[in-house]
């Protein structure tokens, strides 16, 4: 297993002193280290293409060499940047990148990491990415680092699961509301025949969860097993065709990695979309990095791109009162829910997802 601590001062030795990136639960260690790490700078991006553009920028700023880091869920966002800005035949800025290898061959894993866990090798290849898999032989990375200094090319390390030391991290103490206590809540008091879309990571699964448990026959879930980011917009399509009530189950660090999808709703979702945030400020099922979204203003923004209403609960015993008059308006309306850290014991994950797709379709 490798140190974060030692693997980040060599880093350093050879240069590296800015970090920006997407966080990843295999890589969760690495990037809480860097956050300790005096004399870096470390920019937590809202997605990965947008971190490959801040250190192209850093890059031609200063003509030292960025590390980005990110799971290989989100190279098909890099790949713009990468290969309209960055490549070789393009403008030559040199990147090191650090990704996590979800859905690596012969490691078991989720069913949405199967496909790009398979083809992130074939990608970087597609890409004229050199790269090597991470090990205790730093020499190979030396070897690596250089050549991207020296070709002005991006050039990539592959971290499987578990290779980073998992060290235990401080949890963040903070106020609001449960999220499964919210979810429970919702359940009871939503319409007959509701179809509900949930964001990645915990949000999903609790749902998955208290559905599987109390056995809630009322509406019908799709959850986001994979796809960060894209749960509001998956939500939207599903609501224009589609006369029931639909509601959108989302978190601030997905909302934030593709925000345009807010002012969509706002221009053309219909009265039956309901998008409802949990902000608890930070991405939290892989670490509980930063969001940066304790100062936005989400009844501003939103007005702005269009919602008709807006909504806020701050705590349990404005719970049921303020949702059931969510529930009553008209959309698109945006309820954002103050939730704190802390999740239900032994989470399920979705599984059979063909059979779940073909459940909500003919719901």
């Amino acid at each position: 297993m490798i140190d974060s601590k030692k693997f980040i001062n060599f880093l350093k030795i050879n240069n590296i002193s800015f970090y920006c990136g997407v966080p990843d639960s295999i890589l969760k260690d690495f990037s809480n280290e860097i956050v300790k790490t005096k004399g870096v700078k470390h920019i937590i991006a809202p997605n990965e293409g947008l971190a490959i553009s801040l250190a192209a920028g850093y890059s031609l700023s200063t003509d030292k060499l960025p590390c980005v880091y990110l799971q290989n869920s989100g190279l098909g966002n890099t790949i713009n940047p990468i290969s309209s800005i960055i490549h070789k035949k393009v403008y030559s800025i040199p990147l090191l990148l650090l990704i996590g290898w979800r859905g690596s061959p012969n490691i078991k894993d989720e069913p949405q990491h199967k496909v790009k866990g398979l083809i992130t090798k074939s990608l970087l290849k597609l890409l004229g990415i050199k790269y090597t898999e991470i090990s205790s032989d730093l020499k190979k990375i030396k070897n690596l680092i250089n050549y991207a200094k020296t070709n002005n090319k991006p050039v990539a390390i592959l971290v499987k699961k578990n290779q980073f030391k998992n060290k235990k991290s401080n949890i963040k103490i903070s106020k609001g509301i449960l999220r499964s206590d919210f979810i429970s809540t919702l359940l009871n008091l939503i319409k007959k025949k509701t179809k509900i879309i949930s964001t990645t990571g915990f949000t999903s699964r609790e749902l998955f969860q208290l559905r599987s448990f109390k056995n809630y026959k009322l509406s019908k879930d799709f959850y986001m097993v994979g796809g960060m980011g894209h749960a509001s917009s998956l939500a939207l399509g599903v609501s224009i065709s589609n006369k029931n009530e639909i509601i959108c189950l989302d978190g601030d660090g997905a909302l934030l990695m593709h925000l345009g999808s807010m002012n969509l709703i706002g221009h053309l979702a219909n009265k039956n979309f309901k998008h409802i945030i949990f902000n608890n400020y930070c991405h939290e099922s892989v670490g509980s990095q930063s969001t940066y979204s304790e100062n936005i203003n989400f009844k501003l923004l939103s007005k702005s791109l269009g919602y008709k209403t807006y909504f806020r609960i701050d705590n349990n015993s404005q719970l049921k009162k303020i949702l059931k008059k969510f529930l009553k308006t008209n959309g698109p309306t945006m309820l954002e829910v103050k939730t704190k850290i802390g999740s239900l014991d032994n989470l399920m994950r979705p599984k059979k997802l063909i059979k779940l797709k073909n459940d909500f379709k003919n719901f």
